[in-house]
C-alpha cells in the first residue's frame, strides 16, 4: 500500500523572545522575495530589510512575543501542534507540520517523510485565502525543496478554503458563544496586504481595483484576489450567523508603512467605532487559522488598549479555530476525500 501523509503548514515563530532569534527569524520571513517583492539582490531589499527594519524592529518584535509566550513557547507552534495531534487522531495517513519560516522547518518535515517511505503527499496550507506573501510562497517553498529532497515524491495541495461550507461552519460554531454575549459590533480584521500585490495577482489586469465594486463583480481574477476572498468569507459567516448588516464592518491590520495597503486600518477602526457609540466590540480574525503575534499581541492586547482609549467600554477578540473540534472536523474532511481518491 503506498504511504500517504499530510503535511500541515503555517508561517512560522522565532526559537525565543531573545533578540538574535527574533533577528535571525525576521531575516528569513522578510527575505522572502514573496513577502517583500523585490529581487532579494536589490538596493532597495537590502536597504529597507538589513537598514532600516530588522534592526528597528528586531527589539520591539522580541518585546511583543514575550507578552504572549507561554511555558510550552510560541502560541503558534504549540496550538499547532495540537492541531496536528487532533487531525491525526482522525486519521490513518500521517499528519507533518512546518513552519515556512523557523521550526519546525520545511527541509526537515520532508526528510521524515521520505525517510519514512512516503509517496503521495497532500500539502494542507493554513490560510483560508490566496496571497503571494502566505499561501503562494509556502507551497513554492515545499515543492521547490521537494524537488531536491524528495523529487518522486507525487504532491498535491489543498487549494485556498475561503469559501469551503465546513470552513465557514467551524468560524461560525467556534465564534457562537461569543456572539451571544452582549455587544454592539463585531469587526473582521483581516491582515493587509500591499494594493499592489492585488493588481499583481490580477493576470488580466483589467479587473482588481479597476471595475467598480470588483469584489463583489464576478471575475476568474477572485482566484487569486485576496480582498475579494475575504470579502466573501465575511459574506457567507453574516448570511450563515444571521447578522443584521449594521452590526458588522470589515477592516485590515498589520500593515508596514511606505505603499498603500488595504483599507480600512483596523486601528483607525477603533476610533471610528467608539466615536459613532458602538462601545461593545467584538473583533474576529479569519485570516488566522491559529492565534499568533498578529492576533494575541496586536488585536487582544494592543487593540483592547487602543478601543478602550478611544472611548470603548468592552472589547473581546474571538479566538482562532486553533484546535477546536469543528475545524478539526474541517480538517479531517479534506484528508479523508483525499485518501479516498488516493
Amino acid at each position: 500500500m503506498t504511504t500517504r501523509a499530510v503535511l500541515l503548514l503555517n508561517l512560522g515563530s522565532p526559537d525565543s523572545t531573545a533578540v538574535p532569534d527574533v533577528k535571525r527569524y525576521l531575516r528569513e520571513f522578510l527575505g522572502d522575495e514573496r513577502v517583500i517583492d523585490q529581487p532579494a539582490s536589490s538596493f532597495l531589499r537590502r536597504g529597507l530589510v538589513n537598514g532600516l527594519i530588522i534592526p528597528f524592529r528586531a527589539k520591539k518584535s522580541a518585546h511583543a512575543y514575550s507578552t504572549i509566550w507561554t511555558a510550552a513557547g510560541s502560541p503558534l507552534i504549540a496550538t499547532s501542534k495540537l492541531a496536528q495531534a487532533a487531525l491525526q487522531n482522525r486519521t490513518a495517513a500521517h499528519v507533518e507540520l512546518a513552519m515556512n519560516y523557523g521550526n519546525p522547518s520545511i527541509p526537515a518535515a520532508l526528510r521524515r517523510l521520505a525517510a519514512a517511505g512516503v509517496e503521495k503527499l497532500l500539502l494542507f496550507p493554513q490560510y483560508p485565502h490566496y496571497a503571494m506573501s502566505s499561501w503562494e510562497t509556502v507551497v513554492a517553498k515545499v515543492r521547490r525543496e521537494a524537488a531536491a529532497l524528495a523529487p518522486k515524491m507525487k504532491i498535491e495541495c489543498v487549494q485556498p478554503f475561503y469559501a469551503d461550507p465546513a470552513y465557514i461552519d467551524a468560524l461560525v460554531a467556534s465564534a457562537r458563544p461569543y456572539l451571544a454575549q452582549p455587544h454592539d459590533h463585531l469587526l473582521f480584521s483581516y491582515h493587509s496586504i500591499p494594493q499592489r500585490h492585488l493588481t499583481k495577482a490580477d493576470s488580466s489586469r483589467a479587473h482588481c481595483l479597476v471595475v467598480p465594486d470588483c469584489c463583489n463583480t464576478c471575475s476568474p481574477a477572485h482566484a487569486t484576489c485576496y480582498k475579494a476572498q475575504v470579502t466573501r468569507t465575511t459574506q457567507l459567516f453574516t448570511a450563515r450567523a444571521e447578522l443584521a448588516p449594521d452590526r458588522w464592518s470589515i477592516s485590515f491590520q498589520s500593515r508596514i508603512m511606505g505603499e498603500p495597503w488595504l483599507t480600512p486600518y483596523t486601528d483607525f477602526e477603533y476610533r471610528r467605532l467608539a466615536a459613532e457609540g458602538k462601545k461593545r466590540l467584538l473583533v474576529i480574525t479569519p485570516a488566522f487559522v491559529t492565534d499568533c503575534l498578529e492576533t494575541l499581541e496586536e488585536i487582544r492586547l494592543r487593540g483592547a488598549e487602543d478601543f478602550k482609549t478611544a472611548g470603548g467600554e468592552s472589547f473581546t477578540h474571538i479566538p482562532c479555530l486553533n484546535d477546536h473540534p469543528a475545524f478539526i472536523d474541517f480538517l479531517a474532511k479534506h484528508t479523508q476525500s483525499w485518501l479516498a481518491l488516493n
